[in-house]
């Protein structure tokens, strides 16, 4: 019996993403990612200098590096990549569901949700600022968002490997189920009627999770609807836009103070 076609291009995704993998570049990013017993490594290049400043990140993961010359770099980058000398090709991470990584503990928690942000420094900025605030995680749209890449993670300088980053399907309904383990979700939105410091005022002490939109469209409609305010983060002049991985750092801070840090 033949299988249906949906069934056929189903196990055909299935095995593309079994196969997936992604190039790691940069000292740090590589370092991390070899100190990462979770992360499956398949193949280390690097040249003599980055070999002798990763000694024991490389001793530790037990991988055999492959020796190039600098002038030749052997990983398959691209040209305008700022490798330093190491280059690791991996399989992504698996962070597993929204329900396993932000369950609240204690009453509280702290997650970035992110609507259409695309571009890889961005979110790996949102990574590093993510991790030093005690997110539970990033989340994102499979669709229309910045992937797991090397440039990702160099920008997120290792909290790629340390900050849960969940790509969905649907964002609005991770948002509800957000909204049902107890979290209040903040829209950060220059139109905002109030703060976000008055926001996190008016709610009881508990979790929170801020929603940052692309640059330029901001949040899509059924993101703002699904949010329980919109608010703003107070500008002192007239020029109040912020990159948004600049506004993310900011009202992490601000979440994270608010629950007590």
């Amino acid at each position: 019996m033949k299988k249906p076609a949906w069934v056929i291009e189903k196990e055909k995704a299935r095995r593309m993403a079994a196969s997936e993998t992604l190039w790691l570049f940069g000292l740090h990013a590589v370092e991390d990612a070899l100190k990462n017993t979770a992360r499956e490594k398949r193949r280390l290049v690097l040249t003599r200098n980055a070999a002798d400043k990763l000694a024991e990140a490389v001793s530790a993961s037990g991988m055999e590096p492959e020796m190039c010359d600098p002038r030749k770099f052997a990983a398959p980058l691209d040209p305008q990549a700022v490798h330093q000398g190491a280059a690791l090709e991996v399989r992504p991470l698996d962070w597993g569901t929204l329900a396993d990584r932000c369950a609240p503990e204690e009453g509280r928690g702290l997650v970035v949700l992110l609507d259409r942000v695309s571009d890889p420094h961005n979110v790996g900025a949102i990574l590093r600022s993510a991790e030093v605030f005690g997110a539970k995680a990033v989340i994102a749209t499979q669709r229309h968002a910045a992937p797991e890449t090397g440039a990702l993670a160099k920008t997120a300088s290792g909290a790629m490997e340390r900050q849960p980053y969940l790509r969905v399907r649907n964002l609005a309904e991770e948002m509800e189920a957000l909204k049902a383990m107890g979290y209040v979700i903040f829209g950060l939105d220059g139109t905002g009627e109030v703060t976000l410091a008055e926001g996190l005022a008016h709610f009881p002490p508990g979790p929170v999770a801020l929603v940052l939109g692309a640059e330029g469209p901001g949040l899509r409609d059924k993101t703002r609807e699904t949010c329980d305010m919109i608010v703003r983060i107070p500008a002192a002049a007239a020029f109040g836009s912020l990159n948004v991985s600049n506004a993310a750092a900011v009202a992490l801070y601000a979440a994270h103070m608010a629950q007590g840090a």
